[in-house]
C-alpha cells in the first residue's frame, strides 16, 4: 500500500502540521491526537472509496431524540471480531463479522498505530448536508482511554474537536486516504464533530477502528 506526501493541515492558527509527525500530540491538553496524513495514494484511495461504497452492507443510521426514533441520512456499518452489541444515541446495534476488505484496512491501520482493534464503525456521509453533531465516544462498551483510529475516503470534510471545559477548538480538514488517531483521555475531555457544509456534494466514507471492552 503506497504512501504519498500528506496535504491536510490543522486550520487553527496555533497549530500547523506541516510535515506530519505521528509521534507528536496535536492536542494542547487532556488527551492525545496523532496524525499520519495520507497513507494511501490518490489513485488507490479513489479505488478504495468506490469499493467501500459498493461492497459494504450500508444501513440508515437511527437515533433517539426527545423520545422519538429518528432515521438519519447518514448510513453506517459495523464489523468486529464477534457479534458485539454497541449502544450509542440510545440505540443498540449488533456487529457483522469482518469482510475481507475491512479486515485488510484494519491490519494496515494497526501496522501504523501499533494498536490492536477488535471492531470498526463505518459512517457514510452522502454529501455535505450530512454531518455529525458534537459528541464523545465514551460509551461503556468501549475500552476506557483506548485508541480510536479514523481513516477517511472520498470527499474532504472538516473534523473539529472542542474541549469540554475551556471550549478551545482544534480543526482539521481530512482528505481521502488520511489517518488520524484519538487516544488517552481525549474522549473524557473533548467532543468532536463533522460540521455540515454546502460546499461538498459527493460522499465521504469514514472508518473508525475501535477497541471494545471485553
Amino acid at each position: 500500500m503506497s504512501v504519498y506526501k500528506p496535504r491536510a493541515q490543522l486550520e487553527q492558527a496555533s497549530f500547523n502540521l506541516g510535515d506530519c509527525d505521528p509521534l507528536q500530540n496535536y492536542l494542547p491538553q487532556d488527551g492525545e491526537l496523532h496524525y499520519w496524513g495520507a497513507v494511501f495514494g490518490q489513485d488507490e484511495a479513489a479505488q478504495l472509496t468506490q469499493r467501500l461504497l459498493q461492497e459494504v452492507n450500508w444501513r440508515n443510521d437511527v437515533a433517539m431524540m426527545y423520545g422519538k426514533r429518528i432515521v438519519t441520512r447518514r448510513e453506517y456499518a459495523w464489523y468486529a471480531d464477534s457479534c458485539y452489541e454497541y449502544t450509542y444515541s440510545g440505540v443498540s446495534r449488533r456487529a457483522q463479522l469482518w469482510e475481507p476488505l475491512i479486515k485488510a484496512l484494519k491490519q494496515e491501520v494497526e501496522q501504523r498505530t501499533g494498536q490492536v482493534y477488535n471492531s470498526c464503525l463505518l459512517n457514510l456521509y452522502p454529501d455535505g448536508d450530512t454531518g455529525m453533531a458534537w459528541h464523545s465516544d465514551d460509551e461503556k462498551d468501549l475500552l476506557r482511554n483506548g485508541s480510536i483510529a479514523s481513516l477517511s475516503f472520498g470527499a474532504s470534510r472538516k473534523f473539529t474537536l472542542k474541549h469540554l471545559l475551556n471550549k478551545g477548538k482544534v480543526e482539521l480538514m481530512l482528505h481521502s486516504g488520511e489517518l488520524l488517531e484519538m487516544c488517552g483521555e481525549t474522549q473524557s475531555h473533548w467532543q468532536h464533530s463533522v460540521p455540515k457544509t454546502k460546499k461538498v456534494d459527493s460522499p465521504r466514507v469514514n472508518l473508525t477502528f475501535r477497541q471494545m471492552a471485553k
